[in-house]
């Protein structure tokens, strides 16, 4: 049933897609069984997910989608009105129903520049998903694995890259006593790791490792009108480091997996979560990780999120994944290769038919801003697939200015939460007071030396062990006088106090060489 309220154009039990020669609805029911949202470039997936994104904020549900070409950001103003726009809400049955309106947003963004800074710590990213954040191998990935059970071990936060900097330097100096109680530490792995955390913090993962970390339930907010807010992350620098755009996303559905309550089957979905350019989440990932994602796409319905996958080929997703997506919506691919033929082949094969349609020629012969659309009804049943016109957006088509922008992040209730760093008492700290803690009790052992030296009469030495002339000495029996006396006293006490000096210094250069070793020094090894 449409309403007609500026804004609300929806189903009572669905997100409006389009019109076949019916209006097509996504049931609300079962938007948390997951979805697939496909086509070649320039085809309309864009606003496809607009569209979608619209349709769950009205219905109060939150969303989060990825803003890889800036067009997204339009969602928080509203429409201009078009000839274009109007003619196409007319022909998918909007006549009289459709206007403008902008969705509560939140900005967001991995460099703190385009929105509210993204930011988790090493320890909450795990080792698992570090491992192939760095492209490890399975021995460097063994080596990392200390390294966390270390710090658990001794109680040592991993909060940012230079706690684990610094923990990977600690373990190479302890990797005999290590290997013992954890397994074998390799140097070369460790110099291997420190070489991609350079490689990674130059891809700018220095800003998103650290606190205040993203709290979770700040994705899940109802704006005060009852519209679920859309986060937007900016991506357009992000996906220029394909690597960590598709590990921050499966990081953020781990979270949300980890975090939320089993709900069973709802009337709707608490989130809704589109994973723009899926296939670099797959591109040359390991099995296992694959079999992690697949598991997690069929236990995170039961938490009440729907996981949307965005990208350009259907046979970009793995089977295993791919079998879990019940809601489909294809835009056109292209066949001018063998290639192509196939995989639009292998594209229809997937929907349930339809009597009235010849799916295959159709798929390749869709305009812009049509789509074939199956989505479940009834009982979860898939419907029979159709060629649907793409409703029309009510909040703006493109970017928004850098003014607007600015304008929408500091209206936000969250600005100011994330904005400003924090850096607690960590693994770094942690380390530095316990080498200040060996240098001091070096100096001790030097002082009770040299002291005893005094005491006994015994000759000085330096640094290199070998007795120190004193030269010049007069051993002339003199009166003595209170002015000589304090004199040599003075003599005494500087002469004491230099050497203690340069013997903390000496013990100083040693520990520090170690540290500077393991932090700086490895860096100009290649490390």
């Amino acid at each position: 049933m449409i309403r007609t309220k500026a804004g609300k154009v929806a189903d009572d039990c669905g997100v409006l897609i389009g019109a076949s020669e019916r209006r097509e609805f996504l049931s609300l029911r079962f938007a948390n069984r997951h979805g697939l949202i496909a086509g070649a470039t320039g085809t309309g997936k864009t606003v496809t997910l607009q569209v979608l994104a619209e349709g769950f904020s009205r219905a109060g549900v939150p969303v989060f989608c990825a803003d890889i070409k800036g067009d997204l950001a339009g969602l928080g103003m509203s429409g201009v009105p078009s000839e274009r726009l109007e003619r196409r809400a007319a022909n998918t049955g909007l006549a009289g129903h459709y206007d403008h309106a902008e969705a509560p947003v939140a900005f967001w963004d991995l460099f703190g520049k385009k929105g509210h800074p993204v930011r988790t710590t090493v320890s909450d990213m795990g080792p698992l998903l570090l491992s192939r954040l760095l492209d490890l191998n399975e021995t460097q990935e063994g080596v990392l694995n200390i390294a966390f059970e270390l710090a658990d071990d001794e109680g040592m936060l991993l909060l940012d890259l230079k706690d684990l900097r610094t923990l990977l330097a600690h373990v190479d100096e302890r990797a005999s006593t290590l290997s013992r109680h954890y397994g074998q530490v390799s140097s070369a792995s460790v110099g291997a790791i420190q070489r991609r955390l350079l490689v990674l913090e130059r891809h700018g993962a220095r800003d998103f490792f650290g606190e205040p970390a993203l709290d979770i339930r700040d994705f899940l907010r109802i704006s005060p009108g009852g519209n679920g807010v859309v986060n937007i992350l900016a991506a357009e620098r992000l996906i220029s480091a394909p690597r960590v755009y598709a590990v921050f996303l499966l990081w953020l559905l781990s979270e949300l997996f980890e975090e939320l309550p089993e709900v069973g089957d709802l009337k709707k979905p608490k989130l809704v979560f589109f994973f723009d350019e899926a296939h670099l989440l797959f591109d040359d990932a390991p099995s296992a990780l694959i079999d992690k994602v697949e598991q997690m796409v069929r236990l995170i319905r039961s938490k009440g999120v729907g996981v949307y996958f965005v990208t350009q080929n259907p046979q970009d997703i793995p089977e295993t994944v791919l079998a879990h997506l019940g809601n489909r919506i294809q835009h056109a691919l292209r066949a001018s290769t063998p290639k192509g033929q196939r995989a639009v082949r292998a594209a229809a094969d997937t929907f349930r038919p339809n009597p009235a349609l010849d799916t295959e020629p159709a798929l390749a012969s869709l305009g812009t801003g049509e789509a074939l659309v199956s989505t479940l009804e009834g009982n979860g049943v898939p419907s029979i697939v159709r060629q649907t016109l793409i409703r029309p957006p009510s909040s703006r088509m493109g970017p928004v200015t850098e003014g607007e922008r600015r304008s929408l992040i500091q209206s936000s209730p969250l600005f100011g939460v994330y904005e400003r760093a924090k850096d607690r008492y960590s693994a770094y700290e942690i380390l530095q007071h316990r080498a200040g803690e060996a240098l001091r009790e070096e100096e001790k052992r030097r002082t009770k030396e040299w002291r005893k030296a005094e005491l006994e009469g015994e000759p000085r030495r330096g640094r290199s062990g070998f007795e120190v002339p004193d030269f010049g000495r007069d051993d002339r029996p003199r009166r003595d006088s209170i002015a000589n006396r304090t004199r040599r006293r003075r003599s005494r006490g500087s002469a004491l106090q230099a050497a203690l000096k340069a013997a903390a210094r000496s013990a100083g250069a040693s520990l520090g060489r170690a540290l500077v070793r393991g932090l700086l020094g490895s860096l100009k090894r290649g490390y």
